[in-house]
């Protein structure tokens, strides 16, 4: 069977507005995300679709190429050669969505934030903390409180 049509698999009109691809798909996100639908290959193949569908319509040219030629358009540029090898690293392209890539990489451990850590001698730099969060608690920036022990070396 071939690939559906990324409009259809969002949900949308072919002249919806980016504000609109981004609702959608960002529901669709929430609702087949792999921590909501565990075990459930079903669930995480339409995740994959849904990333694959806004990667392509959220850029202006490759939205294009995609409404003139379809598929064979964007081949060599959706899903696979965007770099995706796992669910994971689909984090990593949710920036505009969630507001900003830190909130992925810093839950679900994505490859940028080593490049961001601080150097050894920063206060702090050593400290990390494991806390569990849902993908709502995550979307909306809820906040926590965390105590966390000081050792000090006499």
């Amino acid at each position: 069977m071939g690939k559906r049509d990324y409009y259809e698999v969002l949900g949308i009109d072919r002249n919806a507005s980016k504000e609109e691809m981004k609702k959608s798909y960002r529901k669709l996100a929430m609702q087949y995300h792999p921590d909501r639908n565990p075990g459930n290959p079903e669930a995480e193949e339409k995740f994959k679709e849904a990333a694959e569908a806004y990667e392509i319509l959220s850029h202006d040219e490759k939205r294009a190429k995609y409404d003139r030629f379809g598929h064979d358009g964007v081949r060599g540029s959706g899903f696979g050669s965007t770099g995706f090898t796992d669910i994971n690293d689909i984090f990593s392209h949710f920036s505009d969505i969630f507001g900003g890539a830190s909130i992925f990489d810093d839950f679900f451990g994505g490859g940028s934030q080593r490049g961001r850590r601080k150097s050894a001698g920063s206060p702090g730099s050593d400290l990390r903390v494991n806390l569990k969060l849902t993908l709502e608690e995550i979307a909306s920036g809820s906040k926590k409180k965390i105590k966390i022990k000081k050792q000090i070396i006499t």
